[in-house]
C-alpha cells in the first residue's frame, strides 16, 4: 500500500524512468553509508496512473538485483520508492473523521472518488491525520491498484520484499525540516513535483507534466511563483527557502528567481545527509532514498 508515513528500514530503493537507485542507512541512521544506481533502458518503465507502467520486465528486475544486492547485504525487507506519476496525493479536510480505521477509510474513499480519474474501489489509499486540531486534515495517497502491484512484483522477482511503499516526494520530505515555511521541488522524468511544508505539515502538493524533457530553473520560475502566490494568499506565510533536486543547475534557479531577494535556494540532500555514500552515485539521484532511510 502507498504510505504517506516514512519507515525507517536499513535498505530502501527507488524505480524510476530513468534508473533504480538504492541505498543503505548506516548504523542509528543518521546518514546514508552506501549507495548503488543501475540505469534502465529507455522507455523500459512508464510511470503513470491508468496504464501499465513496465514495458521491459527482465530489464527492470535485473537492474533492480543489480542495484540491491551491492547494498542490501544479508536484508530482504526494503522500503520502496515508486514514481511520483503512479500516485495522487490530496490533501482533505474533514469536520469529523471516525476513530476505527475501517470505518475512516469508508470516509476517505467516498471523499476521494469524487475526485479522482480512476476507480477508488480498485485502488490501493494511504492517510495520514496532520496535527491534532479541529477540522481534521488529512494527507491521503492513492494508487490504482494493479499498478502498484506492478512494481512490487518487481521487487519480489529480484528476490526482495517490499514492506513499504512511498511515492518518491513524499520520500523526499523525510530529509526535510518542515518546521519552518519551506518549497521543495523534485524533478524527475515525466514529472515535477512541488511541495510547501510548514508547522511539520505538508501544505501543498502539485505534481506537472514536464515531458520528459530536462528541467531548467527559468522553466520552472512560473510554477514556482504560481504555488508562492497561492500558499501565501492561503496562510499568509512567506517561503523563504527552496529545496530542489533534478534541475539542472540550482544556481539557475536562484537567478531566475531574483524578484523575490529573500528566497535562498538550496540543493535537497546536502552531504552531510549522503555521507560517504555518494560515489558514483550524484546526490541529486539520492533525495528520496535519503528520505526513507534517514532520520
Amino acid at each position: 500500500m502507498p504510505s504517506t508515513h516514512i519507515p525507517r528500514p536499513r535498505v530502501a530503493c527507488e524505480i524510476s524512468a530513468e534508473r533504480v537507485v538504492a541505498g543503505r542507512a548506516g548504523e542509528g541512521a543518521q546518514t546514508l553509508e552506501a549507495a548503488s544506481a543501475r540505469a534502465i533502458p529507455d522507455g523500459a518503465l512508464v510511470p503513470g496512473l491508468q496504464q501499465a507502467n513496465v514495458a521491459a520486465r527482465e530489464a527492470l528486475v535485473a537492474a533492480l538485483r543489480d542495484a540491491l544486492s551491492a547494498v542490501a547485504g544479508r536484508s530482504r525487507d526494503i522500503c520502496l520508492v515508486i514514481p511520483d506519476a503512479t500516485t495522487r496525493i490530496m490533501l482533505l479536510d474533514f469536520d469529523t473523521l471516525p476513530a476505527k480505521p475501517e470505518e475512516a477509510d469508508a470516509v476517505v474513499r467516498f471523499r476521494l472518488k469524487k475526485s479522482l480519474p480512476f476507480e477508488v474501489e480498485h485502488s490501493a489509499v494511504s492517510f495520514d491525520r496532520q496535527g491534532t486540531a479541529d477540522p481534521v486534515r488529512l494527507v491521503a495517497a492513492v494508487t490504482p491498484r494493479n499498478v502498484l502491484e506492478e512494481y512490487e512484483s518487481l521487487v519480489r522477482e529480484a528476490g526482495y520484499n517490499p514492506g513499504a511503499v512511498v511515492p518518491s516526494m513524499i520520500a523526499a520530505l523525510g530529509v526535510v525540516d518542515g518546521s519552518r515555511p519551506t518549497m521543495v521541488i523534485k524533478v524527475e522524468r515525466g514529472t515535477t513535483t512541488f511541495a510547501i511544508v510548514d508547522n511539520n505539515q505538508l501544505l501543498l502538493h502539485r505534481a506537472l507534466e514536464n515531458g520528459g524533457s530536462l528541467v531548467s530553473g527559468e522553466s520552472l520560475v512560473d510554477d514556482v511563483n504560481t504555488s508562492l502566490v497561492y500558499f501565501e494568499d492561503r496562510y499568509s506565510v512567506g517561503v523563504d527557502r527552496v529545496l530542489v533536486t533534478g534541475v539542472e543547475s540550482t544556481q539557475a534557479l536562484q537567478e531566475a528567481l531574483s524578484a523575490n531577494p529573500n528566497i535562498r535556494v538550496e540543493e535537497l540532500v546536502s552531504s552531510g545527509r549522503a555521507g560517504a555514500a555518494i560515489g558514483n552515485v550524484p546526490r541529486s539521484m539520492l533525495a528520496a532514498v535519503v528520505g526513507a532511510l534517514v532520520s
